[in-house]
């Protein structure tokens, strides 16, 4: 829950009292995480440059990563990623293949591919169905930007393996569920889910996840 001051997205309380009284155990994640909240960000750039940096590592390496970045870039936009080469964003950290993804991603922003795009007209799928076509996006990555940036509020990413986790701990005896499994447990937290999720993160790690 939050406190009075805090940036809020617009539906995460109503969600909380939802999900507090449709599942103990997603209750007692929420309790244990206090005045902890999603911060919402309104640049889709940075969204998705912070999701491409997180892709496939953990919350506190992405961390690390994106320090440096930030350090060697300035502020992340899409200007001040294309001047650097690919050899320089690998040389904060990124692996070769996400250095030319996140360029690619400036590009498209730089040009005007992306900066225009009506993102609130659309819905979860048509979102993710654009998203996807630009290299080195694909479903979690879109799911990352509709929870962070769109704020919808019941995204559920079956894939992410901090859910698979959070989901194994708390819910199955520490062992992976499949992903019909994963959305059968889930199914009490509609239309709650990206708000569920964030607390399944939350309750893995002491740094809040941020995209």
């Amino acid at each position: 829950m939050t406190e009075p001051g805090s940036q809020i997205v617009p539906h995460w309380n109503e969600a909380c009292e939802a999900l507090l009284r449709a599942d103990p155990v997603l209750a007692g994640l929420i309790r244990a995480a206090g005045a902890s909240i999603l911060q919402p960000r309104n640049d889709a750039f940075y969204s998705l440059s912070r999701s491409i940096v997180a892709q496939q590592i953990s919350v506190h390496a992405a961390e690390a990563v994106w320090q440096r970045l930030t350090a060697a870039v300035g502020a992340m936009t899409p200007s001040a990623v294309c001047g650097h080469s690919e050899e320089a964003l690998h040389g904060c950290g990124l692996s070769r293949r996400k250095a030319s993804y996140l360029l690619n991603l400036a590009e498209h922003f730089r040009d005007g591919a992306l900066a225009g795009k009506s993102w609130d007209r659309m819905d979860d799928e048509e979102v993710i169905d654009t998203l996807v076509e630009i290299k080195g996006i694909g479903r979690w990555t879109a799911e990352m930007f509709l929870i962070f940036h769109l704020l919808r509020p019941d995204v559920l990413p079956v894939t992410d393996v901090g859910i698979q986790k959070a989901v194994a701990r708390h819910y199955n005896a520490g062992e992976r569920l499949t992903p019909d499994e994963l959305i059968a447990i889930a199914e009490p937290w509609r239309p709650w889910r990206s708000v569920a999720s964030w607390y399944l993160w939350r309750s893995l790690d002491a740094i809040p996840v941020e995209y």
